[in-house]
């Protein structure tokens, strides 16, 4: 089988693979995209039915094409694919999608990389791992799997009536796991909802969305410190976009539990840190509103005052006195969800191109290993990175450095070099 060679590969065809074509393509670069399966899948089949974009349509693109439904609409999901599917088409990008990257190795005695695929082999100079940091589900082993109820991760969770009867305990409270949990309870399930450490932005203040804040106040900006890579944050786009609250959802029936730590004899038991977790949440949430006021008043714009926004319902019970131990059977819990995270899977990459961690060895996406990149990671070099609009910039980034490299590989002096020797 022939070998196709380009100068960049681009492994991946989601919002990091397309943004990443974008500037190579000003660059004047020839590459390819390889997509396992189509144009932003993981939007399509990686996510449940009623998800929608956690950022407002104006702020969640690229600057080359709008998003549908007007400046303030939360896109529905399958239309923020279609938005990647028609960018594609707007670029007349290379994406070539079914290819699925099996394993990059290093050509012996040359440059570049051989990059083997379910479609043949290709050869680049360049490979740019663009999978993002939302590869492979991550459920603790907590609860064994013959504990008598359902388990499974939020990446395969779709709708309520997927659900066997009963019961539902989500564990997490990130975007994730508080949008499934009040959806579940809309529905009408009794719902669980374990609440580990948080950020809890306001939805909106004084007049404007929270992304909106974030920007004028330089925090998408903010370059990770240790330990702030990993923070949770509880931030919905649904039904129009609002506030998390935890203390409301408890109001409307799911009760709040710690953080989970153990499980034996059909009981779960949970850490005693659901009243800090709830407090340091709030906390965070207070100091946004704190340097959004300063903000006003030092700039002199007008926005209305929102001193509602500072009127918190009263702690519930199930927060003053938090369950330590739950029995499932007896609590009719018949299912299990685990909005736990993720972990990447970087092995089909040569071996000095991650850590002993399994990490991606990289600065600022720049590979330790010389030819390979990575984009789309969180914290990748701002607190905006893993979103549309941040990978968009950290793509340029990349790409920028990929042109100086290649300036410097086809210099060639004007006049023969002189010899050092005597």
């Amino acid at each position: 089988m022939s070998i196709q060679t380009t100068e960049v590969i681009i492994v991946g065809a989601g919002q990091a693979g397309v943004a990443m074509s974008e500037h190579l393509l000003k660059a004047g670069i020839p590459h390819l995209v390889l997509e396992r399966a189509r144009i932003a899948e993981r939007w399509r089949t990686g996510r449940w039915d009623s998800l929608v974009a956690n950022g407002p349509a104006w702020h969640d693109r690229f600057p080359g094409l709008e998003l549908p439904g007007g400046p303030d609409a939360f896109v529905p999901k399958e239309q923020v694919a279609d938005y990647f599917v028609s960018y594609v088409k707007h670029l007349n990008s290379p994406v070539r999608c079914g290819v699925e990257v099996q394993k990059v190795t290093r050509l012996a005695g040359r440059s570049g990389f051989l990059v083997e695929t379910n479609s043949g082999p290709f050869e680049a100079q360049y490979v740019v791992a663009a999978t993002g940091a939302f590869q492979t589900p991550v459920i603790p082993s907590i609860v064994p799997k013959d504990a008598g109820v359902t388990q499974f991760h939020s990446a395969h969770y779709r709708n309520p009536e997927q659900l066997p009867e009963g019961a539902v305990l989500v564990v997490g409270a990130g975007s994730s796991g508080v949008q499934i949990a009040d959806e579940l309870a809309r529905s009408g399930r009794k719902v669980y909802l374990s609440v580990g450490p948080h950020d809890r932005p306001p939805r909106s203040y004084r007049g404007r969305d929270f992304v909106w804040w974030l920007g004028v106040l330089n925090k998408w900006d903010a370059e990770a410190t240790l330990g702030v890579e990993h923070t949770t944050i509880a931030v919905s786009g649904a039904r129009g976009g609002h506030t998390v609250d935890f203390r409301r959802l408890a109001a409307e029936g799911i009760t709040l539990l710690g953080r989970s730590d153990s499980y034996a004899n059909g009981k779960l038991h949970f850490a005693d840190d659901l009243r800090t977790n709830i407090e340091r949440g709030d906390k965070n949430y207070l100091s946004v509103l704190d340097e959004a006021d300063a903000y006003v008043q030092r700039s002199g714009i007008d926005l209305p005052l929102e001193p509602q926004a500072r009127e918190f319902l009263p702690l519930p019970e199930c927060v003053l006195q938090p369950l330590k131990t739950l029995d499932l059977g007896k609590a009719g819990i018949s299912t299990i969800l685990w909005a736990t995270g993720y972990v990447s899977d970087y092995s089909w990459l040569p071996a000095d191109a991650v850590g002993t961690d399994g990490r991606p060895n990289h600065q600022r996406g720049v590979g330790g290993a010389p030819g390979i990149y990575f984009l789309g990671l969180p914290w990748q070099t701002r607190r905006g990175s893993s979103f549309i609009w941040g990978v968009w910039y950290d793509a340029k980034y990349v790409a920028d450095h990929i042109t100086k490299q290649n300036d410097y590989m086809t210099y060639q002096p004007n006049t023969p070099q002189l010899s050092t020797q005597v």
